[in-house]
């Protein structure tokens, strides 16, 4: 307590702070620096040193102009970055995540549902051990104002001293070029600080008006239903379909015009996975996406969610779980069934000839797998049921996510024999995934990575197709992409238009 009430000079109490930062915050950083640097070398021992150095006297900096522009408001914004960073390396030492752009717009865009399962008696202690209790420092220190003669002096001589060091460090520019975004998602506070303001910069720039496609034309009368199943965090590997030794498609894998396609996401999170799937081309800008795009050409469209981040859905008929909750009964009502819930009735109902329904399912999304499947469909056991991935044996967390796939292969086998039921109608299934998923493999977690370095857990993903006869016929395509929907859908509802790419379509 002496401690805490003897007064202590700013520029000394910025750099405790920073010191404290670096101490409580930056093992992963450098976990990464040694595992990716030949540390040895007098070349890696100077990045080292020099990185150490930086982010020490940058932090201390900030920390230091904060403090002198106002004592309240300086204190308030670092007991943020304290706690803020709590919890930023808790889910990246438990997960295996980086706080880079991405990751920050998963966090942002989640729902409270998903956000309460990764609660854990541990992530409050990284709250309380990493955040609170340096706060209450923070909060008890008594600083010693500083003359503006001495802070302008300080401030050019800190400001000099980081450019020497960063001209010093020239010819390693390069390797720090080179792994910026994993180096800039693990440094603290600056991972989250700089990220945001871009995230929400880019979020504007794409929520300018959408780009509308050229007019399509529907070109015939014949009754056709298109339903499109975009899965979450279904990864191949893990589906039978695909070879895996587990039977986790003991449906599927007995239904008769089913055909699977090895494919690849666009991005490893959701929001961009699902863009990826409805947009005609890979872009940058936001083009009209699939089911606006029919909608505004006179196609019935009905879009039904347990999840979120799809861009901006303008139709008519847009439902989430308790728009769902009258038409369904009984106790899977709590899972992803809830989707199929009077279905047939609703594509009738539209009194259209061409439809398409978009399902977006949340079944594979973890933390906690064991959660998203009613108790019969536990296949494999035993499973994970913590939120703490890495707490669990690598079996009974693979055993959990994989009794996911088995009952996805369920949801799917009924959807199929529901469209049978559309006796007037020529149906298709086409079931693709946002992304992958990774399950301690190199001790990675769930998915979110930045696709230049994510494993291909993460992006390697299942496109699996069903049609109720032989009138569309499959190509015998090695690789397909997400863009390969848009396209796909436009020939089977024989709509005619300008954008349509008769390569990136599975049917002939």
């Amino acid at each position: 307590m002496r401690f805490l009430k003897k007064p202590v000079k700013l520029l000394h109490f910025s750099l405790i702070l920073s010191g404290l930062n670096f101490l409580l915050f930056h093992f992963p950083f450098f976990r990464f620096v040694f595992d990716h640097l030949e540390y040895k070398s007098l070349n890696g021992f100077a990045i080292i040193s020099s990185l150490v150095v930086l982010m020490i006297v940058a932090n201390a900096f900030c920390f230091y102009l904060l403090l002198f522009v106002s004592r309240y408001v300086g204190k308030s914004l670092i007991i943020l970055f304290f706690i803020a960073s709590s919890l930023c390396v808790y889910f990246i030492n438990t997960y295996g995540v980086i706080i880079d752009e991405s990751m920050l717009g998963n966090v942002i865009n989640t729902k409270y549902e998903e956000a309460s399962s990764f609660f854990s008696l541990k992530l409050i202690l990284y709250i309380l051990l990493l955040g609170v209790i340096p706060s209450i420092y923070i909060i008890k220190a008594k600083i010693i104002k500083v003359p503006i003669k001495r802070f302008l002096v300080t401030t050019a001589l800190t400001l000099l001293f980081m450019l020497v060091m960063v001209f010093v460090n020239a010819s390693n520019w390069l390797w720090i070029d080179k792994n910026s975004k994993q180096l800039g998602g693990l440094a603290m506070p600056w991972a989250y600080t700089v990220n945001i303001p871009l995230f929400y910069i880019h979020k504007a720039q794409k929520n300018q008006k959408e780009i509308l496609l050229p007019n399509a034309t529907i070109e015939d009368s014949i009754k056709s239903v298109v339903v499109l199943v975009i899965g979450e965090s279904a990864r191949r590997q893990d589906f039978s379909l695909y070879g895996y030794p587990k039977n986790t498609n003991p449906y599927l894998s007995r239904t008769p015009n089913v055909y699977s396609y090895p494919a690849k996401s666009a991005a490893t999170y959701t929001t961009a996975g699902v863009k990826s799937i409805l947009e005609h081309k890979k872009s940058g800008k936001l083009y009209e996406i699939l089911p606006n795009y029919l909608y505004r050409n006179k196609v019935g469209v009905i879009w039904r969610t347990t999840n979120w981040g799809e861009p901006p859905v303008h139709i008519k008929t847009y439902q989430k779980r308790k728009d769902l909750l009258p038409l369904c009964k009984g106790p899977d009502c709590s899972y992803d069934e809830i989707l199929l819930a009077g279905l047939n009735a609703q594509i009738l109902a539209t009194h259209k000839n061409k439809v398409l329904v978009v399902l977006h399912t949340s079944t594979s999304h973890g933390p906690t797998y064991s959660k998203k499947y009613p108790p019969r469909f536990e296949t494999f056991k035993p499973v994970c049921n913590s939120v703490e991935l890495g707490d669990c044996s690598h079996q009974e967390l693979i055993n959990a996510y994989d009794n996911t796939i088995v009952y996805t292969d369920y949801i799917l086998h009924r959807l199929i024999e529901d469209l049978k039921g559309l006796k007037q109608y020529r149906t298709a299934m086409i079931f693709v995934s946002d992304h992958g998923e990774s399950l301690g493999e190199n001790n990675l977690y769930m998915h979110g990575l930045p696709l230049s370095i994510a494993p291909k857990e993460q992006y390697e993903i299942p496109f699996v197709v069903w049609t109720s006869d032989s009138t569309k016929q499959l190509k015998p395509v090695q690789m397909v992409s997400q863009n390969y929907v848009f396209h796909s859908v436009l020939n089977f509802l024989d709509i005619q238009s300008p954008i349509y790419n008769s390569d990136l379509s599975i049917f002939k």
